[in-house]
Parts: structure tokens; C-alpha cells; sequence
């Protein structure tokens, strides 16, 4: 008997400790699979059905790995889980203390050194603030990891909180006075001395940027890593290895500039005025952004919205107007006198912001025998220059340039249309053994589209079966004579199969959408027309809508792209999950856009190599809301009449669990009858 079949068998360590233990043979194979990628080096792919428990098939052989593992998760929220209850767990199971850390973002944290500058002159939106900063500061020095999630009678967002958090862009290094007491510096040390590292990918690829510079990097050194929703890498790995200026940005940089210690009388004037003129520019500059749907000519399908906020490219007309079109090889930031009518407004006040950064960036610099603090501030001045520089530009182009307005905000971006050879490069090609596990990692069974898009070149691949039995707990209800989801009768039709669907179920679903307004029209028809109470995202936070979504019985919630993924509800209340549409990608997002141009160039199908494999594994998230425990039972029904009118609604169809498929709505209820199914 092999090592993992005795720890995961019926006799083994697991079985004696677990109260609600099952044998899974597809558990087992991942646990070997995963222990000989760790023993003998090389990249997997495991994609693990629901209910395989592969949480314990990649833990159990990382705590024998004989060196460092670093595992990464999708969410803050399974980062806790497998510290505060899978590790304790194993600990019981195994009879050892384990060494173990569990380590957030930085913002996450508090800098104890930013608290005591701004409780010298704090800066409070609101008269309630000045009580939680006195809270917040009491309590930091008792603290003993500075996570503000300890702060559980405070509000939820604190107004301050930026100014005092320890994120890498403010932080001072090994020159801060308050090092030693730092919480990053507790926390990193409590990693260095831990055979188990456990993060989550935003703070795994914003470490990854920094490696090798003496501020911003945490996590230490590496030779394993386990990505746990691995699917969801590419886009956060696109939004770290690309730039980014927003208005927050250049904001908090004025405040922290503000609050310096600059004793020479004159420097500390000077410097006070360009504050005053940089944040006049920068007002003025942003408002570009936010008084039109588009601040400059757009070509056409190249902005987007969605969750309340507005995506747009830039291109170079923001600067030049048309000319731009007609003559790329035109120096933007350094318009000629020929040229100078052609500038638009909104480009004059670009160049006109540039200039005040780099002219604080150079008073800053002139400051005879500086503190640690001000030389850390011409850094940073300069980042933000030379970032806004390069986004402006729009030259490179192996980025996509665009801009979004979030709320009374804007932020800037240059995102990297294909992270491939940078993931190759950073990360694939340097480490030893990388382990990607999720349970939606492959379309039409194969794992091509996620190897293509993260750069892997060489890899074991795994495809481990649910544990449940999709032929016994659940139907595919696809309804018929839907018209196509672009039709204006769509959503008549829709609202129509929603309700006759509910009053079967007796309500308990989700009713999934991939657009904010479909979602809204839906739930104000179909609440009216049902006997069940009915939620809308936006209510109330996520866990909160959540949390009531779980106690009202007969509740159905409608929602969108955030409970389509990592949201866990067991039992009869949540019996069946309905999706209006098959969820392809917004094509006028900037980057999805981009992304599908450049296959295009390159000679591929954008839409079958690209748009059908990442719908496939959104769905399969989708659908896997429904079956998280062998007792659960219920529907699934996808209105999208393409899975059955178009050629890739196959693909679709051949990724989905095994479950029977009905076009006959009577059919459904029987799924609900032990032991039946629809036939």
C-alpha cells in the first residue's frame, strides 16, 4: 500500500480524526500525483472536481516536502480556512506541532510608524473617525500581528485606513526607526522560520514584482508553490506585471509629502507650493476623465461597464487628437512647436501634472543630508512620474492603455496583454515545481487554454472526477424555444422560465447573471410574480447577503460575477442555480479586447482559443454552486439556448458534470425524489 492511500484510507490517520470521513480513490491520486511532483520536481495541473478534497491531497505531501511550500489561494477567505481549520486539523491528525504561517497583503496591516506620524496631525473625514483612530491606536500597540481584521467593532471601511497601512509603496525598508517592531518584519520572520507559507495570489504576485529590492518583497525565498484556484492567475498576474496611476496614488503621495519633516525653512515652503499647484493639476487633469464617457476620440467598442464602473481605452488621440491615427512615430510627451496646436487640452494638463512631479521630485531632491523618509519620497515621486509617463504614451505595445472611473475616482492602467512569457520567465522557468489545482482548470477536457495563457511549457496534467454523483443529485434543465440572448425577447422569456422554475424548486437558488442590468430587470419582474423572498446583490455586503440568503427559508438571490465563484452553501437552501447566458467575457473590456486582437494577429481564433475556454470554466463555476455535499440535490439550468444551436455548445456541454439534461420542465422535480432522475 502506498504512503498516501494509508493516510487517506479507510485506516489511516485521517479516517480516526475526521468525523465525517469517505473514502475518495480520486483524493488518493491527487495526493500522489501532487507528492511526486514535490519529490521529483516538474509543474502539475490538477483539475479536482467538487468533493474531491483536494485541500488535504496538496497539504498532506507539502508537509513532507523537506523544504519550503508556499501555498496560494484564490481568496482571503480560504487562506483562513486552511489555517484555522485544515491545519489544526492535520496537527490532530498527524500528533505534531506544525510550522506554519499564514501571510496577508500588506494594506492588511497596520505601519506602526505611518500611525504615530498621523496621530501627530491626523487628517479625519468624519466626527466618528476621531473615536476609531483612538481605538485603532490603542490597539495596534497592543496587537501582537497588526491585521486589521482583529478590528471586528470597527466598521468595515475606516476613511483613514490608507493613510496608516503598511502597504510596499510607502514602506521605508530596513531604514524605518520602527523596523524591529514592524508587524511586516514579525510576520516575515515568522515565515522565514515555517516549513508551510500560506498566501494568498494578489500578495504572491506583488512579492513576485519585488523580489530582489529591500522594501515591498515579504515572502520568503521558495522552491514549491501551490496555486489553489488557479484559474483565476492570469488576470491577477496581468494587473501586478502591468503600471498603474490613479488619483488615489498621487493623493495619499501629496499627504505623506505634507506630513514630512523638512526642517530648512525655505526647502519646506517650496515645497508646500508645488503640493498646492501638483494637486490643482492633478484636479484638473482627472476631470477629463470623469465629465465624459470618453475624454478623447475612442474607436468604436472599446468601452465598457460593469459593477458600477466605467472602463475605457486610451489611446493617443487623448493627447494629439487625429494625428495621432496618421503618424504614431510623434513624441507625445514632448510636443514640437509644429505640432503645438495638436496637443488637446487634456494633453497640456498631463504635461503640465508631469512637470510638477518633476519638479517636486527634484526639490525633494535638493534637500542637503535628507532623512530616510524624504529619499524614500523622491523615489516614490519619481515611480509615479515615470509610471504615468509610460501609461500616457500608450507606445508599447505589448500593453493594452485604458482607463476606469470608480465612483469619484480614476485609475490609469497599462496591463500586458499576454502574461505568458512573463509568467515563463518569473516564475514557470525558475522554480523547481509549481502545482496549479482547481476544480476549473480544463475545457473539453484538456488543459491547453490554461497552460497557453500562464506560460507553462511542460507539466503532468490530472483530471480527478467529482466524488458526487451528478447522475442521482442533479439535472441540466435547458428550457425550449428560447429566443437568443441578444433578442429583445430574451428577457420576457427568461423572467417567464425563472418564475415557472422557482415555484418548482420552492425558491432556494441562486439566479446567476453576467450583467448588472439584465440582473436588476430580472429581480424587480420576477420578485413581484413568486411567494419567495428575494435578494438582489448590492443589498448588503457579500458574506451579509450571504449569511441571510442561508437563514430565510424559500430565499432566492440574484447576483452576479462574485457569487459565480467561491461562495459555499450546503443543503436544501440552495437547491438550484439558474444562468441567463453562457458567460463569455464582456468583448468591450480593454483588456479582453486586446487580448482577442492579439490572437487574431497571431493567427489564431480568438474566439474558440480564447472567449469558449474561459466562458467554459466560468460556467463550470457557476454550476458548481449547486452539489457541495454528497446529500445535495438539485437543479441546474443554463437559458442560453446556444449550448443547443451552436457547434461550441458542445464544448460547453462536454465540460459540464455528468448529469442527465432535459428539455421538459416537469422533469426537474424528480431529481428531488431519492434515487430518481430525469430521463
Amino acid at each position: 500500500m502506498s504512503e498516501m492511500r494509508h493516510i487517506f484510507g479507510p485506516d489511516g490517520p485521517i479516517a480516526q480524526h475526521h468525523p465525517h470521513y469517505e473514502y475518495r480513490p480520486g483524493q488518493i491520486e491527487m495526493a500522489e500525483a501532487v507528492r511526486e511532483a514535490i519529490r521529483e520536481g516538474g509543474h502539475l495541473c490538477v483539475e479536482a472536481g467538487t468533493g474531491t478534497g483536494k485541500t488535504l491531497a496538496y497539504l498532506v505531501p507539502a508537509l513532507d516536502a523537506g523544504e519550503r511550500v508556499i501555498i496560494s489561494t484564490g481568496t482571503k477567505n480560504l487562506q483562513e480556512q486552511l489555517y484555522y481549520k485544515d491545519i489544526p486539523f492535520l496537527e490532530r491528525a498527524v500528533g505534531r506541532k506544525l510550522r506554519v504561517t499564514y501571510m496577508k497583503g500588506r494594506s492588511n496591516y497596520v505601519c506602526l510608524y505611518r500611525l504615530k506620524k498621523h496621530a501627530q496631525a491626523p487628517v479625519l473625514e468624519k466626527l466618528e473617525d476621531v473615536d476609531y483612530f483612538e481605538t485603532v491606536r490603542r490597539w495596534a500597540f497592543q496587537s501582537e500581528t497588526g491585521d486589521r481584521a482583529e478590528l471586528t467593532d470597527l466598521p468595515e471601511h475606516l476613511s483613514f485606513w490608507s493613510h496608516i497601512d503598511a502597504r510596499s509603496e510607502i514602506c521605508l525598508g530596513r531604514e524605518c526607526a520602527d523596523y524591529d517592531e514592524c508587524f511586516i518584519t514579525r510576520m516575515r520572520q515568522r515565515a522565514e522560520e515555517s516549513d508551510i507559507v500560506i498566501v494568498n495570489h494578489h500578495l504572491f504576485f506583488a512579492d513576485l514584482v519585488l523580489r530582489g529590492n529591500d522594501y515591498g518583497a515579504v515572502i520568503p525565498d521558495y522552491a514549491i508553490v501551490i496555486f489553489d484556484e488557479a484559474h483565476l492567475l492570469e488576470d491577477i498576474a496581468s494587473e501586478y506585471f502591468g503600471h498603474q496611476v490613479s488619483s488615489y496614488r498621487i493623493n495619499d503621495l501629496i499627504a505623506d509629502v505634507q506630513r514630512a519633516m523638512i526642517t530648512d525653512a525655505d526647502k519646506a515652503n517650496d515645497v508646500i507650493r508645488i503640493c498646492a499647484r501638483l494637486r490643482q493639476r492633478a484636479d484638473r487633469f482627472w476631470m477629463h476623465f470623469m465629465t465624459a464617457e470618453s475624454a478623447s476620440p475612442q474607436r468604436e467598442g472599446t468601452t465598457s461597464s460593469f459593477n458600477g464602473e466605467t472602463r475605457c481605452v486610451l489611446d493617443s488621440s487623448f493627447i494629439r487628437g487625429r494625428r495621432a491615427e496618421r503618424d504614431e512615430s510623434v513624441n507625445l510627451l514632448q510636443p514640437d512647436e509644429t505640432a503645438e496646436s495638436e496637443v488637446t487640452l487634456a494633453g497640456k494638463h498631463l504635461l503640465e501634472l508631469l512637470n510638477t512631479l518633476g519638479l517636486l521630485e527634484t526639490t525633494l531632491a535638493s534637500i542637503k543630508d535628507p532623512p530616510q523618509e524624504i529619499v524614500h519620497l523622491v523615489r516614490r515621486t519619481g515611480e509615479i512620474r515615470r509610471d504615468l509617463e509610460f501609461i500616457m504614451s500608450c507606445s508599447h505595445p505589448g500593453y493594452v492603455y485604458w482607463y476606469e472611473r470608480r465612483h469619484r475616482h480614476v485609475f490609469l492602467r497599462a496591463t500586458p496583454i499576454d502574461v505568458s512569457e512573463i509568467l515563463a520567465e518569473y516564475l514557470f522557468d525558475r522554480l523547481p515545481t509549481v502545482i496549479l489545482t482547481s476544480a476549473t482548470l480544463a475545457s473539453d477536457q484538456s488543459f491547453q487554454f490554461i497552460r497557453s495563457r500562464l506560460g507553462i511549457r511542460e507539466a503532468r496534467e490530472l483530471i480527478v472526477p467529482s466524488h458526487f454523483d451528478f447522475q442521482r443529485q442533479a439535472v441540466l434543465y435547458l428550457p425550449p424555444h428560447m429566443p437568443d440572448p441578444r433578442h429583445p425577447a430574451f428577457l420576457d422569456r427568461a423572467v417567464e422560465e425563472i418564475v415557472n422554475i422557482l415555484h418548482i424548486t420552492a425558491g432556494r437558488a441562486f439566479v446567476l447573471f453576467t450583467s448588472i442590468h439584465q440582473m436588476n430587470a430580472a429581480y424587480e419582474r420576477v420578485s413581484e410574480k413568486v411567494p419567495f423572498p428575494c435578494f438582489v446583490q448590492g443589498q448588503g455586503s457579500k458574506s451579509g447577503l450571504l449569511e441571510t440568503f442561508k437563514r430565510t427559508p424559500h430565499a432566492v438571490l440574484f447576483a452576479t460575477s462574485s457569487f459565480w465563484q467561491g461562495v459555499d452553501v450546503q443543503g436544501e437552501a440552495l437547491s438550484c442555480v439558474i444562468i441567463d447566458r453562457l458567460p463569455f467575457a464582456v468583448p468591450t473590456d480593454p483588456v479582453i479586447s486586446a487580448r482577442q486582437r492579439y490572437i487574431e494577429e497571431q493567427g489564431g481564433d480568438a474566439f474558440y482559443e480564447y472567449s469558449v475556454p474561459q466562458a467554459v470554466l466560468m460556467l463550470k463555476q457557476g454550476l458548481g454552486r449547486l452539489i457541495r455535499s454528497k446529500d445535495d440535490v438539485g437543479v441546474l439550468s443554463v437559458l442560453d439556448p446556444r449550448l443547443r444551436t451552436k457547434a461550441y455548445g458542445r464544448v460547453f456541454l462536454r465540460s459540464l458534470p455528468p448529469c442527465p439534461i432535459t428539455n421538459n420542465i416537469r422533469d426537474i422535480a424528480r431529481v428531488f425524489e431519492r434515487g430518481t432522475t430525469a430521463r
